[in-house]
């Protein structure tokens, strides 16, 4: 129970740090108060009625406001979780260093020393003398 604890935990604390550093934009095209496109990983499509600005005859020079309208929404996740080794001072470079070095020793296996009786049977018990005469040692 406590191993599914720890992962369930482990899990949503990285899907946590996954959201909040996350960044992206919302596009949306506007033709007058109608929402023609939203996107949010690519460009919004545009309805199509694009306006020149200046019309194409010399005769009239005056300038025609476009109805249509882009909308850029920009969601910016937080960017200062990571903190670069070069930034830290000398003292806490070493403590760093000796935090890391000594916890990952205390995951190496201690090599077991050869022991002799490993290969010896003790002898068959007969009778057992301590509870025979009563005597323990406490």
């Amino acid at each position: 129970m406590k191993k599914i604890f720890y992962k369930i935990s482990s899990f949503s604390m990285a899907l946590l740090v996954l959201f909040s550093t996350l960044s992206f934009t919302v596009e949306s095209h506007y033709c007058g108060d109608i929402l023609v496109d939203s996107s949010v990983f690519g460009a919004a499509e545009t309805c199509g009625m694009e306006v020149q600005k200046t019309s194409p005859s010399s005769d009239c020079d005056i300038t025609k406001k476009n109805c249509c309208s882009d909308e850029q929404i920009l969601v910016e996740g937080q960017d200062t979780l990571k903190i670069t080794f070069d930034k830290l001072e000398k003292e806490q470079q070493i403590f760093v260093a000796s935090f890391i070095y000594s916890y990952i020793n205390l995951f190496t296996s201690s090599e077991s020393k050869d022991t002799a009786f490993k290969d010896y049977s003790p002898p068959p018990l007969i009778r057992d003398v301590q509870i025979l005469d009563q005597t323990f040692l406490i």
